[in-house]
């Protein structure tokens, strides 16, 4: 399958780029790290190629010359914030994506700890990471930030900070979650780098918007629809249309807070170094695209996606109806309807057919595979089964779990579950088929198959309990829902 997007390339151009970026200060330079370091799964989708794990890849590239800060707020911790997309805390988050830099060999020197004003379990984690042998610095909040630039560039201000000692020429700082203080940190070191006569410097890497695809790009509106509960919006980059006569993308956060940046960036340094939030960026996403109709289409297939998760989410009463809307705008103006999903009305069809729940998933040749519920099996259970007997090239009428074997399970279910419906679930029929497996060649060779079901496309025409929407998650299967309570 040809690729969208040249991975080999990328690294080799991103890591050029950010040493150029390293060249223009004293060998000194603080990268503010946006989004996910591992598992960038919205990149992987959008851009056809991109490995989940190309930032990782390309950190490991400076390794010798590399150390990562961490940031994260003392209110996340007090308050044991939770990641959505992992269900684990902020603080548990951070001492995940520690232990796993650690194994890949690259030096995380330092955590610090913003907005702290004493909160409780702050010295708790300051002792774990001690164990760890990592510096904690504790950051209070400064009064008049960030618009009183006078008192923030004073030792009032970033003076009063402690000072992280670095020693590599290249500092990742980065966070396990949204507003945990990068750039305020960043800041507080360039402050104190220069007050010492090291002039380092600042940039920013974050892989969307692409600043050098059009507006309406579709993995340019991707962006805004992964951001849609946030309210992010992409827009012409106003100072660097001024100053270069040229159109750049950017985001509204971004260039909203420019002005304030660039003072301080400006007297920190002394000069002039950023004409515009565009010009802080060391982004070559776009250097790397080879199929850029492949990448419009991945681009229209997440919105759709972002779309049936937004509706979802309301039907579940935990988005607002002004993030429902923003999604639907961001559908009207690529001119999208769900049905651009192909896998959409098949499942839909089916299920009206049958009268009853449907799940279906597109196999990489373009069939489309469908398990419907019956008094056994879920409906994800039953497609599961079908799409791995289809790849396997087993007969329809040959079983991989006997009617027995579900019979058992089903008699055991009843007695312990408080359930109205005792059918398997798709982690139970998983559970099953591996213990079949052992003594069962055909449901081995069946088992082999899970694989290739990775990257799939799957629709849904209820919504899932979160128990198998996460093990189709783990299978790798790009799932959508109709917004619909299963009966």
């Amino acid at each position: 399958m040809n690729e969208a997007f040249d991975h080999e390339k990328y690294l080799k151009i991103q890591k050029q780029n950010i040493e150029e970026r390293i060249k223009k200060f004293d060998n000194k330079l603080y990268l503010e790290f946006g989004g996910k370091l591992f598992d960038d799964l919205h990149a992987s989708r959008v851009l056809p190629g991109f490995k989940k794990d190309a930032k990782i890849q390309l950190l490991k590239e400076f390794k010798n010359d590399l150390e990562i800060i961490f940031c994260i707020n003392a209110n996340d911790v007090e308050k044991n914030k939770i990641r959505a997309d992992y269900g684990i805390s902020y603080e548990q988050e951070l001492l995940r994506l520690i232990e796993k830099m650690k194994e890949m060999q690259i030096l995380v020197s330092s955590v610090a700890i913003n907005m702290y004003t004493g909160q409780n379990g702050i010295d708790k984690l300051v002792e774990k990471l001690k164990k760890k042998n990592i510096e904690a610095y504790l950051f209070k909040p400064i009064l008049g930030y960030p618009n009183n630039i006078e008192k923030i560039l004073s030792n009032e201000g970033f003076g009063e900070n402690p000072y992280i000692k670095t020693t590599k020429k290249l500092v990742v700082v980065t966070a396990p979650g949204p507003n945990s203080g990068k750039l305020a940190t960043c800041l507080s070191q360039l402050y104190n780098e220069n007050k010492n006569g090291i002039r380092a410097g600042y940039a920013k890497y974050e892989t969307f918007p692409v600043w050098n695809l059009p507006l309406l790009h579709p993995v340019n509106i991707a962006y805004e629809a992964a951001t849609a509960d946030l309210g992010d919006i992409n827009m012409i980059d106003p100072f660097h249309l001024q100053n270069y006569n040229k159109e750049a993308v950017n985001y509204n956060r971004d260039i909203s807070t420019f002005p304030i940046l660039k003072k301080m960036l400006d007297q920190i340094m002394g000069e002039e170094i950023y004409k515009s939030p565009t010009d802080m960026g060391v982004n070559m996403i776009k250097q790397c695209i080879v199929d850029d109709e492949k990448t419009k289409e991945a681009g229209y297939q997440e919105v759709i996606r972002r779309y049936f998760s937004i509706e979802c989410d309301l039907k579940k009463g935990i988005c607002t109806e002004e993030v429902e809307n923003r999604i639907s705008e961001l559908m009207t103006k690529l001119n999208l309807k769900k049905e651009d999903r192909k896998i959409v009305k098949p499942t839909i069809d089916k299920s009206e057919k049958e009268m009853k729940n449907v799940v279906a998933i597109q196999l990489e040749n373009g069939k489309i595979i469908t398990g419907k519920e019956s008094t056994l099996l879920s409906a994800s259970s039953a497609m599961l089964i079908n799409a791995i007997k289809e790849l396997s090239e087993i007969p329809d009428e040959e079983y991989l779990l006997s009617p027995d074997v579900l019979e058992a399970i089903f008699k055991m279910k009843q007695k312990i579950s408080y359930k109205k419906n005792y059918y398997l679930n798709i982690q139970e029929v998983l559970i099953a088929l591996s213990i079949c497996s052992s003594t069962n060649k055909s449901v081995e060779k069946a088992m082999e198959q899970l694989d290739r079901l990775n990257n799939l496309e799957a629709h849904s025409s209820y919504i899932l309990t979160s128990e198998e929407n996460n093990a189709i998650k783990n299978l790798g299967i790009r799932l959508t829902c109709e917004p619909k309570f299963d009966n």
